[in-house]
């Protein structure tokens, strides 16, 4: 039973109902099911790897640091969305309330950003690793390590803030259906029985910071490319495209899924497309991503093989 309250004759909604998610006699449970072996998948793959990467002394670098980094948001990032559709496909209830819905979009795209700003740093990483070799080890140190993620995450949870809070202000009424897998800004404002135009500022303030993110990364791996297709070697060509190859896929999945969902401007899409767009960064790109940075990532692989399996007596290879 959604929760109502009547106001200076108006029905304020206090909760909101998620329409797009079957029951259970409608299938719920054939959704259920992979959705929650996806969920573990992601939880237990990157903790994985943010754990080898910390016991590792190998791969105590830039790179995997800011990998570790990226695997940790993912948890927390899928956090915020998974196990309430995970409940929402069980429950014949499927509701949030007003609050839990903005605290959902709060730590939503909080975190969503946080990582568009790990992999930028992560291009700029590559950028002077490949594009200035030599004075690499002095520029990228561990402190400005920890100071751009930092600042990263503490820009990311800043930016949303004012959006949330004068969210939180708007009142609702008459229809309470998001019609999205999750509370997101444009589906339940959509419900607000008042005018929203201002969202249009805070809508390009995050353009700027997706499109500012893309071109820094996008600008970076133009210059990275012609580097290496610059260099006599084969083999050297080899070694550097394999250390930015996941990188440059993460970031294609990430950044491509946002565009089309974030950057539509006046388009419009059927709450199909709509849904499958949102399953793609919300679901896929974590379950993908610690399959692109360990699989193709040969140091990755003998480091989780570390973490997981045991040393043979010889000391001549790893067993499980």
């Amino acid at each position: 039973m959604v929760l109502l309250v009547a106001s200076s004759n108006r029905t304020m909604v206090t909760e909101f109902l998620f329409t797009v998610f079957p029951s259970l006699h409608e299938g719920g449970l054939l959704f259920f099911v992979p959705l929650l072996l996806v969920y573990i998948f992601i939880l237990s793959g990157n903790l994985i790897i943010f754990i080898a990467v910390q016991q590792d002394k190998a791969l105590h670098t830039p790179m995997y640091f800011f990998i570790s980094v990226l695997s940790f948001l993912e948890v927390w990032y899928t956090t915020s969305t998974i196990p309430k559709m995970l409940s929402s496909l069980l429950s014949e209830q499927k509701t949030i309330s007003l609050t839990g819905c903005l605290l959902q979009m709060y730590f939503f795209h909080s975190l969503g950003i946080s990582e568009g700003c790990v992999l930028t740093a992560m291009a700029v990483d590559r950028y002077l690793a490949i594009c200035s070799p030599l004075r690499y080890p002095t520029m990228m140190t561990p402190r400005l390590c920890a100071q751009l993620t930092v600042g990263s995450c503490l820009c990311s949870f800043l930016l949303v803030l004012p959006e949330i809070a004068w969210m939180a202000t708007l009142p609702f009424c008459g229809s309470n259906q998001v019609q999205q897998i999750f509370c997101d800004f444009t589906p339940v404002l959509r419900l607000a029985c008042t005018d929203t135009s201002l969202v249009v500022i805070v809508d390009a303030v995050h353009a700027a910071e997706i499109l500012g993110s893309f071109l820094v990364i996008a600008l970076s791996y133009v210059r990275i490319i012609t580097i290496i297709l610059g260099m006599p070697s084969a083999e050297g060509r080899h070694k550097a495209f394999s250390t930015c190859a996941a990188h440059l896929a993460v970031f294609l999945l990430f950044f491509g899924s946002v565009a089309v969902m974030y950057l539509r401007f006046s388009a419009t899409y059927s709450v199909f497309w709509d849904t499958v767009i949102a399953v793609t960064f919300v679901i896929l790109a974590p379950f993908l991503n610690p399959i692109i940075y360990s699989l193709r990532n040969k140091d990755m692989k003998n480091a989780i093989a570390k973490l997981l399996c045991t040393q043979k007596a010889d000391g001549l290879g790893w067993r499980c």
